[in-house]
């Protein structure tokens, strides 16, 4: 399994960054976790296209789903190219979203002339793009938010997207291979109530509670240090997850 960190920053951009996108990729196909702003473009710097299996939202903050949009715009332009449909994963009720906001934007099937739309349940592994993805819910302010469990026969990743401090946290890392953990906040910075975000010492406890292999940080500013010794993402990063044993 190799990850490659499409973009990494916050809620807002770092200085020419792309905001959150990470890509799975196993035997040829590929696993898109999270298509904020900038990833879209990214991507397009790798591919005139990019022509991947699936897509797998976390939470619908902006800055987690964006490009979804210029997305299905791009997509009307290469009619007649034959693309093949990307699975487009949402948590149930997602549809509905993405109807009413299609309404507003353009009409509301847009999203569904793009992307075959499917909706997965809490903690019921779903197959897509040749892994087996488990959704686990976790706090994130008061929005609806997943972390996903990604595996293939011999390798596992585990990736947050945003979330407050949990004991779910160590549940959804569980002896993986790597566990990419946002980091967003300083060492006792104000959060919301409830909380949405971690900071580094944070994910440190959620990681070791885990058992995890590795660890990778992301979702930080770029005005915020990182002590040495430390693995914080970077777009355009690949990482090889080897399997354990």
């Amino acid at each position: 399994m190799r990850l490659t960190v499409i973009g990494s920053s916050p809620a807002w951009p770092n200085a020419g960054g792309a905001h959150s996108g990470y890509l799975v990729s196993s035997n040829g196909k590929r696993l898109l976790l999270d298509c904020g702003p900038g990833v879209l473009g990214r991507l397009r710097e790798r591919e005139q296209w990019p022509l991947l299996e699936a897509i797998a939202i976390t939470h619908f903050h902006l800055d987690h789903w964006g490009d979804l949009v210029p997305w299905v715009w791009g997509s009307f332009y290469r009619q007649g190219h034959n693309d093949e449909q990307p699975e487009l994963w949402v948590y149930r009720g997602g549809r509905a979203y993405l109807e009413e906001l299609g309404g507003r934007l353009g009409f509301p099937d847009m999203f569904d002339r793009t992307f075959k739309v499917s909706e997965y349940d809490p903690e019921t592994p779903f197959r897509t793009a040749g892994f087996e993805v488990l959704p686990v819910r976790l706090p994130h302010y008061k929005l609806e938010t997943y972390g996903f469990r990604v595996s293939t026969d011999r390798t596992t990743l585990a990736y947050t997207g945003d979330t407050g401090p949990s004991e779910r946290i160590a549940e959804l890392a569980r002896d993986v291979d790597l566990l990419v953990c946002e980091a967003t906040l300083a060492s006792g910075a104000a959060d919301g109530e409830p909380r949405g975000h971690l900071s580094v010492d944070e994910a440190l406890d959620a990681y070791r509670a885990s058992g995890a292999r590795r660890l990778l940080l992301t979702h930080r500013p770029a005005e915020l240090d990182l002590a040495d010794g430390l693995d914080l993402a970077y777009d355009g990063m690949e990482v090889e997850i080897e399997p354990s044993g």
